[in-house]
């Protein structure tokens, strides 16, 4: 005689499935007898003017006019720094001749920007007091026309 090749595991998976499809047959039909079919409205949730979500629609008494030119969706955008802001001094914290490259350390906010000897007007050396332009390279501020303080 052949044994059986539905297992103990397999039986009771198919009960299981069968009993849930049951008790989901047996709730679909206890909404249609209570009268409770999910339409849209029921759906529909609404934000009040603090950002909580609500079941009711809000008051179109309390709506604030929003201008849309002040709404940025990217970075900020920032405005052309005035010439005269442009042109500062510092001293030179550090410079290497061999690689032309240093730092300058503002006077008015004590920042350290790069300096390239690209940038040079005159040579420099270290604790020079130089007067300087500012630009935004890639990495950060860079300065440029450097020249001695006099």
């Amino acid at each position: 005689m052949a044994k059986s090749q539905e297992t103990w595991n397999k039986k009771e998976v198919r009960t299981n499935k069968e009993k849930k499809r049951k008790e989901k047959d047996k709730k679909k039909v206890e909404r249609r007898e209570n009268g409770k079919s999910s339409s849209l409205d029921d759906m529909i949730a609404y934000v009040d003017e603090n950002g909580q979500l609500t079941s009711t629609p809000p008051d179109p008494t309390k709506r604030k006019a929003v201008d849309i030119d002040s709404i940025e969706v990217s970075v900020p955008k920032h405005k052309a720094p005035e010439p005269e802001d442009l042109i500062r001094k510092g001293v030179v914290s550090f410079f290497d001749d061999a690689k032309g490259y240093g730092f300058i350390k503002d006077n008015a906010n004590q920042d350290r920007i790069f300096i390239h000897r690209n940038g040079l007007l005159e040579m420099i050396k270290e604790n020079d007091k130089v007067v300087f332009e500012i630009t935004v390279g890639f990495k950060g501020k860079n300065a440029i026309n450097v020249k001695l303080d006099r």
